[in-house]
């Protein structure tokens, strides 16, 4: 199969399509034959070095795909040889995306939702299960609650607002000025935007914050909280933020996404129901990986993904 490698961590610049053998489906386990892959922005920090979740190279990076079932793997009964399947497999392990055939758990995948191609299919899961998981299997978002999600226009950001939305809250976003109108089409309730609005002085009573940016972000955060809140942060929380959110009974959850099969069944059936919709800002070949890194450093609205 040909597959995009790097045999040393930097720039874009070291990934390059090779020839790999193709992988064999364990137990468990299904070949899928992609036909999409996502990029997020832990592929960026892993291809620079700057975040070593698969040690040294030689590796295939990549988590999202979507693609059609070509084998099974023994014991596989959930899947038949054919059927569209997505998801984001073995995350924060090697999945080996960026590639024309993946091997991944059976119980890490799902049926692709009918309504998106698989371009749009594979820009889903790594962003759409951590805005699911961090609203609600850590938010613990109710109808009717106030949410401020940071980021709106993101890759996590914009799926999370539509989530939110679904869910029945009332969804605060912020986003650069080039991008409000975005997030405000999404559904979201307020938009502010950050580069003339401090949002601490705009927005109060938040039952749930989602954020992505992490450090003093976060502690900016806890003014809009109510106490008894919940703050959930992508990256890391400093020790004196949380003795503030303690103070006032304000939850910190510093999540980090993990595979979640029914939480891709949900995703796929909220985008079935017109009620989710990832959006691509540019699909590249998957011997344009470099290219498609180096876009994504200019921070696009939504997802970016490799069509094999």
């Amino acid at each position: 199969m040909r597959a995009v490698v790097q045999t040393s961590v930097g720039g874009p610049e070291v990934l390059f399509v090779a020839e790999q053998p193709d992988p064999v489906p364990k137990p468990g386990e299904v070949l899928v034959r992609v036909k999409a892959a996502g990029i997020n922005p832990v592929d960026g920090a892993v291809r620079s070095g700057s975040y070593p979740l698969l040690g040294e190279p030689p590796f295939i990076l990549g988590w999202d795909i979507s693609g059609t079932v070509v084998a099974l793997g023994a014991g596989v009964t959930a899947f038949k040889v054919g059927d569209a399947v997505f998801g984001m497999p073995r995350f924060p392990k090697q999945a080996g995306a960026y590639a024309e055939l993946a091997a991944a758990p059976a119980d890490e995948l799902a049926a692709k939702a009918a309504a998106i191609d698989h371009a749009h299919a594979a820009a889903l899961p790594l962003a759409g299960l951590t805005a699911w998981q961090g609203l609600i299997r850590h938010g613990h978002l109710q109808a009717g609650q106030r949410a401020l999600i940071h980021a709106g226009a993101g890759g996590v950001g914009h799926l999370a607002v539509q989530i939110a939305k679904a869910r029945g809250a009332y969804v605060i976003a912020t986003a650069s000025p080039g991008k409000t109108d975005f997030v405000r089409a999404l559904g979201a309730d307020e938009v502010i935007d950050y580069t003339k609005d401090d949002f601490t002085g705009k927005v109060g009573n938040v039952d749930l914050v989602l954020d992505p940016i992490g450090g003093d972000h976060a502690d900016q955060s806890l003014a809009v909280l109510r106490d008894g809140g919940v703050l959930v942060s992508l990256l890391n929380v400093h020790d004196a933020t949380r003795a503030k959110a303690g103070a006032r009974g304000i939850h910190v959850e510093r999540m980090s996404v993990v595979p979640d099969r029914d939480g891709l069944v949900e995703l796929a059936r909220l985008v079935d129901a017109s009620k989710l919709s990832p959006h691509v800002a540019k699909a590249f070949p998957l011997d344009q990986a470099g290219a498609a890194h180096a876009f994504l450093a200019t921070r696009p609205i939504g997802k970016l993904v490799l069509t094999v």
